[in-house]
């Protein structure tokens, strides 16, 4: 069986913000903040046939900043979507996946894989998709 090629590419930034956990019944109910990180990784299997880069790491870095701007320095309770839903690092990972898909729709060989956001050094949570 052939083997297809798949180039990932990983580029990471962080924003720092207050939320408040509705119905969690706990600290995480009260008012509280993190310096969220959060990573991205894309794959595609066509190389650019100029550079030979799957895509540049400064215009993919880009679009994330551009994403997680409006996040950064603001009590995330207050903004849209987190308005009406929780601001968990899971539905930030999703916000983020969805907001970025629609980034990536020009880059027709490049699909985003994956989204990770971190409240910490140790506690991750990830969002992605599958065809199942």
């Amino acid at each position: 069986m052939k083997k297809k090629s798949i180039f990932k590419l990983k580029v990471s930034s962080h924003f720092s913000s207050s939320h408040q956990l509705r119905n969690y019944n706990g600290k995480c109910e009260n008012l509280h903040g993190h310096n969220f990180v959060v990573e991205i990784v894309v794959k595609g299997s066509e190389l650019d046939k100029e550079v030979e880069y799957l895509m540049d790491f400064k215009i993919l870095k880009k679009m994330l900043n551009e994403i997680i701007e409006p996040l950064d320095h603001v009590h995330l309770n207050n903004v849209p979507p987190f308005d009406k839903i929780n601001p968990s690092s899971e539905n930030l990972s999703r916000y983020i996946y969805k907001e970025m898909e629609k980034k990536l729709e020009p880059y027709r060989n490049i699909e985003i894989e994956q989204v990770g956001v971190a409240e910490n050094v140790g506690s991750w949570a990830y969002y992605m998709e599958s065809e199942n």
